[in-house]
Order: structure tokens, then sequence, then C-alpha cells
């Protein structure tokens, strides 16, 4: 018998509701009976049941109706509630962090097609624009944990802190996302976040890749590093074009589970990408190769690299087994070598003996004091036969408290409980373009990138422009060797290659050290995180420019001028709204 029912049998003292949630809002109330029955005699008859309804009991003598015996104590109450409120954001930031798997080392490419379905099934239920705004709040910080987890060795905690602060980015998303999907949509609203949903998250992309927030690091994009059609994509619009072409098919699946496969809308854009971006991989001009290239000694001293003499002593040893190779150029990694080369002579007298030998110049980096500066530089310094040939490179963009810590008067204290950087680095000014003398007595112009420098699409393609012909990284990821981020930051090189049109070629002290071809195909065998060798990488030389070279960013800037458009049109179509709303209310009144 249902409660409502015993509860009509029962004689008039057991009718006698003498609780209800008003009065006892902690108590276990049943939630299936009528609406007569929610409210004792006091608060039916004064608007209690528009409060809040958290349960409903009868006193009957007997247990309650629910059948869950004396109510639980209030702490347990608060518990479950607090456990309710929490489930959905932390469900948000599980799936936010979804998109991890895409990148090296798991490397599920095909993954990141889908990757976001989840988060946008959650944005969309929320049950509010609030909530929405909440829940891409967290989604963000899923997502930034994820694909910066390799920087836990150096935060610890800390990453959760700064994981949030740069999540609220996010927010803003997460309530578009809501505002185009909730409910059933229709085909407008389809049709609007088709394009509306891509277009936000590429300018939340775009917005935390200012040097300043973290750069950009884990863009979807760059996890297809090794499919062709993506790589030709990003020498259109950068590896910009390929994120905002994943957010799109994610927003098109999400579309045809919400419609059970009847969108037609969806249906036609998934077709429309996938034959768009087959045109747009045939139809994009190419870099054209000279027939020409350049032979690049790569050496890497591998993981015994605690002691800088150490590594400065096995780069000698390995450069010198280069000899018999004759390259046009030897290319250390970054912070070979801890000694100001001005200030120290002896060392400097080696590295040019190593270059006679070799037959070639050395690209080498130093990370010391510089004398007059009173300050920390990392700069590529080519050395010749006859010692410094005053070519050098400063680095320009640093790492996010690997290298300086943002705001150190107030955010300081991290170095205390953390391996972030103690003393800030100086930041260099320009992009240089070096001139190197080949043993064949011609020249090669090479322009250096400096670590976290090459996860910058706009720093290759000024090199480019000042008229590299190869495009050289070294690098130094041993802080982070058990973590995915030497085989992320080595993906990165096959896109700088495919935007700019020119080879690329990475030297790492501890791995990966890896090259590319123009259009952004791996060149030889990389030299892995085990890996203690010097490598020859013969790479072609291509002239040219690609569309990236010579419309740069112009996805982000589109982007955000078609959320300019929507948001202007859209307050435009409420201010009319809401007027002719408030016309009708008053020929109303006045025909009443």
């Amino acid at each position: 018998m249902s409660p409502s029912r015993r509860l009509q049998g029962a004689s008039p003292e057991a009718r006698v509701q003498t609780t209800c949630p008003s009065c006892d809002p902690a108590g276990d109330w049943d939630l299936e009976a009528p609406e007569p029955a929610r409210w004792c005699g006091q608060h039916v008859s004064s608007g209690g049941r528009k409060r809040k309804r958290i349960s409903v009991s009868v006193v009957t003598g007997r247990k309650p109706l629910g059948g869950h015996g004396d109510p639980p104590p209030p702490d347990a109450s608060r518990l479950r509630r607090a456990l309710r409120r929490s489930a959905k954001p932390l469900l948000a930031a599980g799936c936010g962090a979804l998109p991890v798997l895409i990148f090296p080392a798991p490397g599920w490419w095909w993954f990141a097609y889908v990757c976001l379905v989840p988060l946008l099934l959650v944005l969309r239920g929320a049950a509010t624009p609030r909530k929405a705004l909440q829940l891409g709040w967290f989604g963000g910080m899923g997502f930034l944990i994820g694909v910066m987890s390799w920087l836990i060795p150096l935060l610890s905690v800390f990453i959760v802190a700064i994981a949030a602060l740069l999540g609220l980015i996010w927010a803003p998303w997460g309530w578009l996302v809501h505002r185009l999907l909730h409910g059933t949509p229709d085909v407008g609203r389809v049709v609007a976040a088709l394009v509306l949903v891509p277009t936000g998250w590429l300018v939340t992309e775009t917005v935390r890749s200012w040097q300043y927030l973290g750069g950009p690091w884990g863009l979807l994009g760059a996890s297809q590093y090794q499919q062709h059609i993506a790589l030709r994509l990003a020498s259109v619009g950068g590896v910009w074009l390929d994120s905002l072409l994943i957010v799109a098919v994610n927003t098109a699946v999400v579309a045809l589970i919400v419609s059970w496969g009847r969108s037609y809308a969806a249906w036609l854009t998934l077709v429309s990408l996938a034959l768009g971006a087959v045109a747009v991989s045939a139809w994009a001009p190419q870099p054209k190769l000279t027939g020409s290239s350049a032979a690049v000694g790569v050496v890497q001293p591998g993981l015994a690299v605690d002691s800088t003499g150490y590594r400065t002593t096995r780069g000698e040893q390995l450069t010198a087994m280069l000899t018999e190779a004759h390259p046009d150029l030897v290319l250390w990694g970054e912070s070979s070598v801890a000694d100001d080369l001005t200030v120290h002579p002896e060392v400097t007298a080696k590295l040019a003996a190593l270059s006679r030998a070799t037959g070639a110049d050395l690209l080498v980096n130093v990370d010391a004091v510089r004398p007059g500066s009173g300050g920390i530089y990392k700069s590529s310094v080519l050395v010749g036969p006859d010692g410094l040939t005053g070519q050098r490179y400063d680095k320009i963009r640093l790492v996010p408290f690997g290298e300086y810590i943002p705001l150190r008067p107030v955010l300081g204290f991290v170095a205390d409980f953390s391996k972030a950087a103690a003393v800030d680095r100086r930041r260099g000014t320009t992009p240089v373009v070096m001139t190197v003398p080949t043993p064949g007595g011609g020249t090669l112009k090479v322009g250096p990138l400096i670590c976290f420098e090459s996860a910058f699409p706009d720093m290759s393609r000024a090199l480019e422009q000042r008229g590299a012909q190869v495009i050289l990284v070294q690098s130094a990821t041993s802080t982070f060797q058990g973590t995915w981020a030497p085989e992320q930051h080595a993906s990165l090189a096959a896109f700088r290659a495919a935007e700019s049109g020119r080879s690329v070629v990475q030297a790492t002290l501890t791995g990966v050290s890896v090259a590319y071809d123009p259009s952004g195909r791996q060149v030889g065998t990389e030299l892995g995180k085990s890996a203690s060798a010097a490598e020859v990488y013969t790479v072609p030389l291509a002239t040219g420019d690609t569309l990236y070279d010579r419309w740069g960013n112009w996805v982000p800037t589109g982007s955000v001028l078609v959320l300019l458009l929507w948001g202007g049109a859209w307050y435009v179509a409420g201010r009319r709204g809401a007027k002719r709303a408030s016309q009708a209310e008053n020929q109303g009144s006045a025909e009443s």
C-alpha cells in the first residue's frame, strides 16, 4: 500500500501531521508523498509548500513513511549534501583531464576527436547557466592538471592552485556550451554550437597561451603531429586550425548524441570537415625543396647530468666522435655549458679545438651569470675554430616557475616549498638568425630557439621571416625525465617545421632529440631518454613561404571576431525582445 493510501486510511489522530520540512529541515522525509501530506497543519496554510522540499514524513506512531527508521544525525545529512554538491564538479574535472591521453607518451591521437564529448555533455546538463560557469571552471582545472602533470615534480601540490587560477579561463566557455546545447537544441542552436563552441575553445587556448599564463603547451591540435593532413592544415593556419577542427568534431558528435543521430546539421558538419581537411591538405602550397641539405650533428650527453662539469666533458667526448661525419654544424642542448665563455677562456679554447677537429662551428648553450649585467641568461652561443664568433641569442620566453616566478613579491614563497626558480633569469629582446660557414665554402642561416620557446608558433615564424634556413631547438628536460614532457616537447618541433616550411632539429641533454623536414615528417631516428650519443641529421633545405608564414595567427583572430559578432547580435536581440515585451505589457494595461 502506498504511503498516501496508508495516510488516508489512518485514524484522524494519525492523519494529523505534526512535523514537516519547515519544522525539521534535517529530518528524513518521504519525497514520494502527495502534496497535501507534505506539510503540517501550521505550515500548509502559511505557504509552507512553497519552501524548498527536502522530504516529507507523517507521524503515525509507526516508522516514517520512507521506511528508513530514525532520521540520521544532522552531520550525516550535511555530508550527503556536500557529496552531492561536489559530484558534478569532480566529474567535470575528471572529464576535463581526459585529453591528456591524446598527447605523447600515450599518443592516442584518434581519441582527440571525441575526448571532449564527456565534458561537453556534463556542461550541457548543468542545472543553470551559473552552474555551467562553475563546471567549466572545474573542467579547465582538470584539463590543466592533466596536460601539465609533468610540472608536479617542480611545483608539487601548488599545481592545483595554479590550475584553479588558470581554470577560470574556461568558465565562460562552459556557460557558452550550456547556452547552446542544453535541453534538446533546435537546428538554430545546433548550427550556432557547431560554430561558436570550437571558436570559444580556441579563444580560451589563445588566452592561456600568453607566455605569462604558462604558454601554449597542450594545444589540442599538437596531438596530431604524426598525421600528414593535420600537418598540412598547420601550414595554412598553424596548430590553431587543427585545434579548431578537433573541437568542431567533438561538438558535432555531442549534437548527434542529444538528437539521437537525427541532426542533419551535425552530419553535414562532419562530412564537410572531413572533405575540407582533405581538400586543404591537397591545395595548400608547399615549400619548395632546393635540392640542398644541411648536416647537423646533435650531441646528447645522457642521464648523468647532475654535475655540469660532467655534462660538458661528456659533450666534448661525443663531439669528438663526429670528426669523421663532417657535419655542417654541431648542436648542443640547453644549459650544456655552465660558465660564461667571455670570462672562461680555457673552456672557450676547448670548444674551439673541437670546432677545428670536426670542421664545423659549435652552437652551445650557456646558462650563467653574465659579467656586468648582474643576472643569469640562457644563451645560444656560436663557437668557431678561432673561438667566439660574436653571434649570440638570449632566450626571450622563460618558463614560468622553472626559470622565473611570476609576481615574485607575491608568489615567491612557492620556491620555499618546491623546486621553482630560486632566482629569475633575464630575458633577451629579439630573435636572432646566425650565419654559419659550412665545410663546402658556403653559409647556412640558422635560427635558434631555447626549450620552451619551441611551443610558440609565432617564434619559428619570426625566424623564417628573418631568413632562417634551419630552425634549431636547444632543450633540457632532465627535471621531468620520469614524465611525458620529453616526448611531448619533441613532438612540438614537427608543427614548427610544418608551420614555417623549414627543417627543425632539436638537441636535448637527456632526450628526446629529433629532426623534422620542412613538411613536418621525422628525419632519421630519434635519440630517446636513455641514450647518451651523437647523431648527424641531414635535413633538406627549402624556400618559399607557407600560408601560415604569410597570414600568421589568423585563426585565433578570426575566432575572436566571430565571438564578438555573436555576442553583439545576442545582445541586440535581447534588447529588442525586452522592448517588444514591454510594449505588449503596456498595451495590455491600457486595454484593461
